[in-house]
């Protein structure tokens, strides 16, 4: 499949999964790999955290308004070779690299500016000088949930971006997020928060304007929340789930069933009993990991029946530019694969 195809499925991608999966770097990864694409994106962070914007190199925390995280550029070495291109079919056609922005969005930033916009701005500078914002945006059970959920349904509706990614908190607190909607709907009868739900209710039903990537890792404990997560997700709140993406993958290394002092020979290396030994473990758990990693993939194939997407496991103790890039390119390469076999099935 096409990357930008992919990436236009849906205007809204909300990426959720266990605390500790890597969301927020498959975050910056998809918006790295739609930015390379030609997409204009925004990704949008609710908790605060400094994850997104140090994945692209910067230094100054994301605010309430856009930050832009990489500037687009001119063509890359990047080619689509699907013949719509003016140069005819079988010809690459070169793409210029769309901007990646970002902004954080909190329940009293998107109350504030609701007031604002509807003529209330000199009552949101009381609430801010008198320090009653904290008890108005909590006076209603989910509201401060709506209230970041309508700011993102206006964002979807001015349509600046190609694709607004969401980091999503972890899935306990995001099941309650996400479906905050459809409890206010049901408790509210009239009135401007019933309307706010309402919106809210039609963008996550609509899988046109939102879908939902559940992020993994190929163990077991993550493996069973994200299956409880989807089932959850689509039953109680309706939504459309993309891929999963099983981020920290080991790739299939055959030397790792050489054995060390043979192959240490083979390059007039010598080694001591010591070092091969440790060698020998190293490998033999270095294949441990990958046989559980296929044996949680299947089981989430069989269990699951959506498509995995691969991203592999990075050995780094931060997570910069480099590594989204390397991230991103692999899980182009798995978006690209799609269509190729029939089923989603795991060597």
């Amino acid at each position: 499949m096409d990357i930008a195809t992919f990436c236009r499925q849906s205007r809204v991608l909300v990426i959720a999964g266990k605390g500790g999966v890597g969301k927020t770097t498959i975050t910056a990864a998809l918006a790295r790999m739609a930015a390379r694409a030609g997409l204009d994106v925004l990704v949008v962070e609710l908790e605060g955290k400094p994850g997104v914007s140090a994945a692209f190199g910067a230094t100054e925390p994301l605010a309430y308004t856009d930050s832009t995280l990489t500037a687009g550029s001119g063509p890359l070495g990047i080619v689509r070779d699907d013949g719509s291109g003016p140069r005819g079919a079988g010809q690459p056609e070169a793409v210029a690299e769309g901007t990646v922005h970002a902004r954080r969005i909190t329940p009293d930033d998107a109350l504030l500016e609701y007031l604002a916009e509807h003529g209330m701005g000199r009552i949101s500078k009381r609430l801010v000088s008198s320090g009653a914002l904290d008890v108005v945006s909590t006076a209603i059970p989910g509201i401060r949930d709506i209230l970041v959920l309508g700011k993102i349904k206006q964002l979807e509706r001015e349509a600046d971006v190609d694709l607004i990614l969401v980091d999503a908190p972890a899935t306990g607190h995001a099941m309650t997020f996400l479906s905050s909607a459809r409890g206010l709907l049901d408790a509210a009868r009239s009135g401007p928060v019933r309307a706010q739900a309402q919106d809210v209710v039609e963008l996550l039903a609509d899988p046109e304007r939102c879908q939902v990537a559940l992020v993994t890792l190929p163990e077991e404990m993550p493996v069973n929340e994200v299956i409880e997560a989807a089932y959850q997700l689509e039953d109680r709140v309706g939504l459309t789930l993309g891929p999963v993406i099983v981020n920290g993958c080991l790739s299939d290394d055959p030397r790792l069933s050489e054995d060390p002092a043979a192959a240490a020979a083979a390059v007039a290396v010598t080694l001591s009993t010591e070092q091969i030994g440790a060698l020998a473990a190293a490998a033999s758990f270095r294949a441990s990991r990958y046989a559980l990693q296929v044996a949680q993939r299947r089981r989430l194939a069989d269990e699951l029946p959506l498509r995995q997407l691969e991203a592999p496991i990075v050995f780094s103790d931060t997570i910069g530019p480099r590594e989204i890039e390397r991230i991103a390119e692999s899980l182009a390469d798995a978006i690209e694969n799609i269509g190729a076999e029939p089923a989603p099935t795991v060597s």
